[in-house]
């Protein structure tokens, strides 16, 4: 297991933050980015830098979308959540990744 408060893996942030939106609902950035590492363990940390430019991005893509709102606090925030293009994105994305793992995963088990 790495060290935690790690990196995120290159490629692994849209994956991770449209599964999250799936499977939670509507969330603000910094509930996002808690969720994340509370799935992981403590094994990554997500700051600002990382989630903000991800969400604009994915947002640009039309994966998400995003509307004003309270959060539990009482503090204006933005909430996000997953479009059905980031559904059919997710999907594709999901695909890639397990076979990306079976290969390396194989890769790794041949012995020389």
């Amino acid at each position: 297991m790495p060290p935690s408060g790690s990196e995120v893996p290159y490629g692994t942030l849209d994956l991770m933050v449209l599964k999250t939106l799936a499977a939670m609902g509507p969330l603000h950035g910094y509930g996002i980015a808690r969720r994340i590492e509370q799935v992981a363990e403590g094994a990554l940390a997500l700051n600002q830098g990382t989630i903000y430019p991800a969400l604009l991005r994915l947002e640009q893509q039309g994966w998400v979308k995003s509307a004003w709102g309270t959060s539990e606090n009482n503090r204006r925030a933005r909430f996000y959540s997953i479009t059905a293009a980031g559904r059919r994105q997710l999907a594709a994305e999901t695909e890639t990744w397990a076979r990306t793992v079976s290969i390396v995963s194989r890769l790794l088990d041949h012995e020389s």
